[in-house]
């Protein structure tokens, strides 16, 4: 038996859970998710109607792998729906910003064209104004929405734009997130060289 997979799954308040046929739908302050999941998977609501209980059919190979996941995957759209994901990321380097207008997350990352992005719908982009942050702090912007898969697939894309590079840092990266920084190249010395 799965150890993730047969812990129901408890429901908030404010969190509503609907289950008809295979589709999962899951309302709350945050927003609102649906999901179809696979016909080896039973998912049911608790007998007090508090919880989401997630059963397998079969013993098989899949219907194991599929049992957790499916667990995890409405764990996670109950969570989205009452407080929702956040991913915050920095840019760093000279002459590097963002910025966001009606729907389009526009990156200026060094390239020879600005960088734009489509915000899917659900999700929202919020950008730190350079008044907020001071002159000599990276810009910095959140992306955040009830969905925790959109939200890490769009921040991922986001961060390929322009990965930071290990020499002066300049890139791309999440909030927080560790560089690992190499020392330039080693000039000869005075009196070293012909």
């Amino acid at each position: 038996m799965s150890r993730i997979g047969k812990q129901p799954v408890p429901i908030p308040d404010g969190v509503k859970v609907a289950i008809k046929d295979r589709c999962v739908s899951v309302e709350g302050p945050a927003g609102k998710l649906k999901w179809t999941h696979r016909p080896e998977i039973d998912v049911q609501l608790g007998q007090d109607g508090k919880s989401v209980v997630v059963r397998r059919q079969g013993d098989d190979r899949l219907s194991r792998s599929l049992h957790g996941l499916t667990r995890s995957l409405i764990a996670n759209m109950v969570l989205g729906c009452k407080t929702g994901y956040l991913k915050a990321l920095e840019v760093y380097g000279v002459g590097y910003g963002v910025g966001c207008q009606a729907g389009k997350l526009t990156l200026n990352v060094g390239k020879s064209h600005p960088v734009v992005f489509e915000v899917p719908a659900g999700l929202t982009v919020e950008v730190q104004t350079a008044q907020a942050r001071g002159e000599t702090e990276p810009a910095r912007f959140s992306i955040r929405g009830a969905d925790k898969q959109a939200v890490g697939e769009l921040a991922a894309r986001v961060r390929k734009s322009r990965p930071p590079e290990p020499y002066k840092g300049k890139g791309v990266r999440y909030a927080g997130e560790y560089i690992r920084r190499k020392t330039g190249k080693a000039f000869a010395g005075a009196g070293g060289g012909a």
